[in-house]
């Protein structure tokens, strides 16, 4: 599934606080540090940077907790 999410997609993921969504902005298919800690990714799992419709905040997440709105 994450294969298909590309930069711009408007997705869900859940929370603490329940359900949010927002634009994926970037998206990494190799290792990074994001907001001081480090992250995997590969090309078979690539990771996402979103930011969320209601905060602005953003936050990284893996594909597979990501669902395409």
């Amino acid at each position: 599934m994450s294969e298909s999410l590309k930069i711009g997609d408007d997705v869900s993921w859940r929370t603490s606080q329940g359900t949010t969504h927002g634009t994926i902005i970037k998206r990494h298919t190799a290792d990074f540090q994001f907001d001081g800690q480090k992250f995997t990714a590969s090309r078979d799992e690539p990771a996402f940077i979103v930011e969320s419709a209601k905060t602005g905040a953003q936050a990284a997440h893996k594909g597979s907790a990501l669902t395409p709105l």
